[in-house]
């Protein structure tokens, strides 16, 4: 029995005892649920508790809010239990309608997650017009270019990203040029094998599989970087100092990504072209003279430069996109990572999204 009610002078008792614990939270809600308040004065006594948590404080507090909806006065005999009290404060904290918040509508959802995409969309042009507000100002000043940060940016991620893209453009050149020979060896045409690669890697693969490399590996360290600096209230005191954050955290990464990812597509292209070279020697005896004369013919005057040209670009998107998402991290390390995850899968998304406005480009320029 965990809660008794007995009739005293001028009034009723409702006396709790047993182990008020969240354990019993079945139990202790039937209780309070069943308990005889009637309209008479009721006076509590929590003196028979052998146990009091939270949860058991909550339906205290419950069986104390029954009795004021009913209008029963109601005292306590003693002290009011402290457990009580606490429970009691942050229930009553609580912002009005918290618990009892209607379910949303499908069309408010809707208008809801409009509305935020919109923020978020004109945070981003916001972000990006004061990118190119800096750009041009250093520009008219070149020595706000900060050459020093900019170098460490290219070697930071183009030279200590080059094992890691030289070894997966070896790698998926190879897978590629493995399938194209099985399917073209049932139509004789193995020595097409030397086209398919040279012009998948160089106009797409190259560039596509290192612009998604340092998406991953780049752009999350920027998110990381800055998000960090946000938490350590870093920022903060540069702009306490007058000191324009887009030209000390944002354009030096962005000018050394830009650098650095045209120069890591070719490394990309020439270890692909390598990939293929060395699986059409070991499966279809094709020399390597043989291949880079078949490779001269396969390539376009804009082969190269199709590629290529996507680098700065892709390199653009992905930096812009993980020091804006650095910067919007606040108070917690589990926002930043958030939106260090939220940084990658953008960066990829978009640098899928620009290259197929590239393929459409080329496409109707014919080039």
């Amino acid at each position: 029995m965990y809660l008794e009610s007995r009739t005293i002078d001028g009034g009723r008792e409702l006396r709790a005892s047993g182990a008020w614990r969240v354990s019993h939270a079945d139990e202790l809600a039937r209780a309070v649920a069943e308990a005889d308040i009637g309209s008479a004065p009721v006076t509590l006594d929590a003196s028979g508790l052998e146990a009091l948590d939270l949860t058991g404080a909550y339906f205290l507090h419950q069986l104390e809010l029954r009795l004021a909806a009913a209008g029963v006065a109601s005292t306590w005999r003693g002290a009011r239990p402290e457990t009580l009290a606490f429970t009691a404060g942050l229930i009553d904290a609580a912002p009005a309608g918290h618990h009892a918040r209607p379910p949303a509508e499908p069309l408010g959802l809707l208008g809801r997650w409009t509305v935020q995409q919109g923020g978020a969309v004109r945070e981003a042009l916001e972000f990006l017009g004061r990118i190119q507000f800096v750009l041009a100002s250093a520009l008219v000043r070149p020595r706000r270019f900060r050459f020093q940060s900019v170098v460490r940016h290219v070697y930071e991620t183009g030279i200590q990203a080059i094992p890691i893209v030289a070894l997966i453009a070896f790698l998926i050149s190879v897978i590629v040029a493995y399938i194209g020979a099985e399917e073209l060896r049932q139509f004789g045409g193995e020595v097409y094998v030397v086209d398919l690669v040279t012009i998948s890697v160089l106009r797409e693969l190259g560039v596509l599989l290192t612009a998604i490399i340092v998406a991953g590996r780049s752009g999350s360290a920027f998110t990381a970087e800055i998000g960090v600096m946000r938490l350590n209230e870093e920022v903060d005191a540069l702009r306490a100092m007058g000191v324009n954050v887009v030209e000390v955290l944002v354009l030096p990464r962005i000018l050394g990504l830009m650098i650095a990812l045209p120069l890591l597509a070719v490394i990309a292209d020439a270890m692909g072209l390598a990939g293929g070279a060395v699986l059409a020697w070991l499966v279809l005896d094709i020399p390597f003279s043989q291949f880079m004369a078949r490779m001269q013919e396969a390539i376009a005057t804009t082969t190269f430069w199709a590629g290529l040209l996507k680098a700065p670009v892709f390199a653009f998107v992905i930096a812009m996109i993980g020091t804006f998402r650095g910067l919007q991290v606040r108070e917690s390390s589990r926002e930043l990572g958030r939106l260090t995850t939220v940084a990658v899968v953008e960066s990829i998304f978009m640098v899928l999204f620009v290259d197929a406005v590239f393929a459409v480009i080329y496409w109707e320029t014919d080039f």
